[in-house]
């Protein structure tokens, strides 16, 4: 099959189409013949070499993590997928594998593919409904998944007022339709965007600047501004209102310059707040039936002291594996918009915590989103 491969560290410019042999599912996994892919921020931040020991990448690399496709094959002990079924979600590298929370992992081969291989029993894999058309659902995952993980922690009620800081990014558009039934929405944006963000949902469109803000807001989501630099915005909330946020560093309270709000940094690795519904778990064999080797879980064998080895093509990464990261936008001149959408191996040479490398990871994507890259654009 052909694919897109990075073949050592580097930037998305280094990136080459290659011919490499087509990924087989093993038990529980499904292979999907990819119709859409999207790019996010993480997907060339993970085999950039940014990350170092704590993401290490083992090449060739297939990136990409969110897709649309067709399942063109099924592994033992899945019931919930057929053959033709139509699909679309979110599958991580493989080395992002120690940072996909408690929930089944959802980890995939590389969606900028012909074919892909990801875990059927995940809470980041659907069937695409009928409506949804292919490069719609393939951008949508990363980013809707972040929107319902904002709208279910925030507990938005009906006739309550609403500001979105950076809503014309990925994460903004697809919050604000979210929001717009139930609250009065105040969306941020430049003078070009107004109109397609009151199509959106907007009642009210506000420039960037702090004194644009309204005071007295029930809800202030924030998509855009280091969490480092929300006094201006913290200071547009009521007494007891929810300030809801996605960058990096975490927000610490004392730096709001207030104690009377209700601070809330929502980063969902599980799918437990904006899951997509699709995993299932009965799919899932029983572990006396599921054998070691798959497209994602490869079988180890020891190679003189050089740690752990895997066929080209299927290597296991080492290390982690998170879910949706977290999307930021920056206000203008530049507005980058909180991403388009758009395997485990030797151990490191230094122990590092999951806490600690979804920090490090989450850091650098959303310093990455907030950059204004020309693959976001």
């Amino acid at each position: 099959m052909k694919a897109v491969v990075a073949s050592d560290s580097g930037p998305p410019e280094t990136y080459t189409v290659a011919e490499i042999p087509a990924p087989r599912p093993g038990p529980g996994q499904l292979q999907v013949r990819i119709r859409a892919a999207s790019i996010n921020p993480a997907d060339v931040k993970v085999p950039s070499g940014e990350f170092g020991d704590a993401f290490p990448v083992e090449f060739p690399h297939v990136p990409g993590n969110d897709f649309a496709g067709t399942v063109s094959e099924v592994g033992p002990g899945v019931s919930g997928y057929r053959v033709g079924d139509e699909v679309f979600g979110q599958a991580l590298p493989r080395a992002l594998r120690d940072m996909a929370g408690a929930a089944p992992p959802s980890l995939g081969t590389g969606a900028l593919a012909e074919y892909a291989v990801v875990e059927a029993d995940t809470p980041f894999i659907a069937h695409r409904p009928p409506g949804l058309d292919v490069e719609a659902a393939a951008a949508l995952p990363t980013v809707g998944l972040t929107a319902r993980a904002l709208v279910a922690s925030a507990g938005v009620r009906p006739g309550e007022t609403v500001l979105v800081v950076g809503a014309t990014g990925g994460v903004g558009t697809a919050l604000l339709p979210l929001l717009a039934p139930v609250a009065r929405v105040i969306a941020t944006t430049r003078p070009e965007d107004a109109e397609a963000v009151r199509r959106l949902g907007a009642a009210e469109v506000i420039g960037y600047g702090p004194a644009e803000y309204p005071r007295d807001v029930d809800v202030a989501f924030n998509l855009v501004l280091p969490g480092d630099r929300l006094t201006e915005l913290a200071a547009a909330v009521r007494v007891g209102g929810r300030l809801i946020t996605i960058t990096f560093p975490v927000t610490r309270p004392e730096w709001l310059g207030r104690d009377d709000v209700d601070l809330r940094f929502v980063l969902d690795m599980d799918g437990r707040l904006g899951g997509m519904g699709g995993g299932r778990r009965c799919c899932r064999p029983r572990r006396a039936e599921r054998p070691h080797r798959s497209a994602l879980h490869p079988r180890r064998r020891p190679t003189g002291g050089r740690g752990l080895r895997h066929p080209p093509h299927h290597r296991k990464a080492r290390g982690p594996d998170l879910g949706p990261g977290p999307a930021c936008e920056r206000p203008p001149p530049e507005d980058c918009g909180g991403g388009r959408s758009g395997v485990r191996g030797a151990p490191a040479q230094r122990s590092i915590s999951p806490r600690m490398k979804a920090s490090t990871f989450a850091r650098a994507v959303s310093s990455s989103y907030c950059s204004g890259g020309d693959f976001m654009k």
